[in-house]
């Protein structure tokens, strides 16, 4: 039996958020420029994306180019700036063919002034697409979030607009860059490495995270199999005990 056969179709999760760590080593084990791993690295996020849609997964975030990444060298920033227009322009028609909607968060004013307009393009045409949800994180970090809502709230509460008495998590989550999704329930990351680095701090807290040895641009749907058929094998209780879980379940049954 295939790995997709042995997946519990009722048990997916509704939004897998992926860190897409291991480019540049895996391009620097072929012997290569760190720029040749990125380009492998799309052929990786067209075959999830593609997998995710097949099973009716509702919600998929990418973490594509956080803040920090600002700091890499020039030549490299401006490789991922040039490929990231490109990938767009070639994909938009595949995405609204397959009903997909593209989603961006982050600061999108320090991307350069032509991937604004292509990624601004892209989402207006894919507004309408009620299939997969493809939220890529550009220029995002989780700290930057948080700081800007927390801006946002003090502003508000400053002109009467909230009462700090009445924020709760339901309206302190309509000013992140998330507002309207729903918080991912599984995590992946590539690589190797087992750390969230400042990806969705906030919206992880209950995550199940997942982690592989597996390089991005050797990530493929069986890959993604994989991930969701060992998050199916743990218990989310929130909290709760087990035995709460159970009961809860026979109740609903």
């Amino acid at each position: 039996m295939s790995l997709k056969d042995q997946l519990d179709l009722q048990r997916l999760p509704r939004h897998i958020a992926i860190i897409m760590d291991g480019n540049g080593r895996w391009a620097k084990e072929r012997g290569q420029d760190r720029l040749y791993g990125h380009h492998q690295g799309v052929e990786s996020v067209r075959d999830i994306v593609e997998g995710c849609a097949e099973l009716g997964i509702e919600y998929l975030t990418l973490y594509a180019f956080s803040t920090e990444n600002w700091d890499r060298p020039v030549y490299e920033v401006n490789g991922i700036m040039e490929l990231l227009v490109t990938t767009i322009r070639k994909e938009v028609e595949t995405l609204n063919k397959n009903n997909i909607r593209l989603h961006v968060i982050g600061d999108m004013s320090m991307l350069p002034a032509h991937c604004q307009r292509e990624l601004q393009e892209a989402m207006d045409i894919t507004a309408p697409n009620r299939g997969l949800n493809l939220v890529m994180a550009l220029s995002y970090s989780a700290r930057w979030e948080i700081l800007q809502a927390a801006r946002a709230i003090a502003k508000d509460a400053q002109t009467g607009k909230l009462n700090p008495d009445e924020l709760t998590p339901d309206v302190w989550e309509k000013y992140l860059c998330t507002a309207g999704l729903p918080d991912p329930e599984l995590m992946i990351r590539t690589s190797g490495e087992h750390r969230i680095s400042n990806f969705l701090l906030y919206q992880l807290a209950y995550a199940e995270l997942y982690f592989t040895n597996t390089r991005w641009p050797d990530f493929r749907k069986e890959n993604l199999y994989e991930a969701i058929l060992n998050y199916q094998t743990r218990e989310r209780r929130f909290g709760k005990t087990s035995e709460q879980i159970q009961q809860n379940e026979e109740i609903v049954s």
